[in-house]
């Protein structure tokens, strides 16, 4: 007897199971998928609460003075009929992404760093066979922004952006649609700060595109006008 209870003594305490350790893993696994979650709960909660506190520069001043400002130029009586920017479109065309993946690659990452969202990779509708084209190929990137990003990104562009341009003179006023949306084309993406002129492998251009409430150029030039846009005199 004595011999017995020494034998089992020297073999030690019993080995948990497979069972038992794959149990006591996915526990660990799902505790800590639950903090993950509240955190990422807890830092969406602080950016809203941040955006509520300190919405954006050009929001304030649009309800502030611009909605003014455009009730007496242009003989509104309503505040409602005053227009407004609804969203701004940024778009990348690469052609050359069809040879080389790279250039798409890093054509999303700075459009990332410049607008401060993931773009949208565009793709072809149909196939060109003279173009080497076919249906549903990468062919560039875009963005959509909206409410305070919009209004972040048109502070940026026309306070940072634009007069770093090489032999600025203003943007042209005639790029309206007719309905009171207007078109911008940047030949270099490197005039924003965000780009690091370093690691870029190609100088690219791209086109923004500005959608508004009005419903005539003249309303929507005097808009812009009024959020700061260096039209050409």
């Amino acid at each position: 007897m004595a011999d017995d209870k020494k034998e089992k003594s020297d073999k030690g305490p019993d080995k948990p199971d497979a069972a038992a350790l794959a149990e006591a893993k996915a526990k660990k696994a799902a505790k800590h998928r639950k903090k993950e979650e509240v955190k990422k709960a807890g830092f969406a909660a602080n950016i809203e609460e941040g955006l509520e506190a300190k919405p954006a520069r050009l929001k304030l001043r649009y309800r502030k003075e611009i909605v003014p400002a455009l009730m007496k130029e242009l003989g509104l009586k309503n505040p409602n009929e005053v227009p407004r920017l609804e969203k701004i479109v940024v778009n990348m065309g690469l052609g050359e992404a069809l040879a080389n993946n790279k250039i798409l690659e890093s054509a999303v990452d700075q459009m990332m760093a410049i607008t401060g969202q993931k773009p949208v990779v565009t793709r072809a509708r149909k196939s060109i066979a003279n173009f080497k084209l076919r249906q549903g190929q990468a062919i560039g990137a875009a963005v959509t922004l909206r409410n305070d990003r919009m209004y972040e990104f048109l502070d940026r562009l026309i306070t940072v952006a634009l007069p770093r341009v090489r032999d600025f003179k203003g943007v042209s006023g005639k790029a309206f649609d007719g309905r009171g949306n207007y078109t911008l084309g940047v030949r270099e993406q490197i005039i924003f700060p965000e780009i690091n002129y370093d690691q870029i492998e190609k100088v690219k251009g791209l086109n923004i595109s500005f959608v508004t409430t009005a419903r005539k150029d003249e309303h929507g030039f005097a808009l812009l006008k009024q959020f700061g846009m260096p039209f050409k005199a």
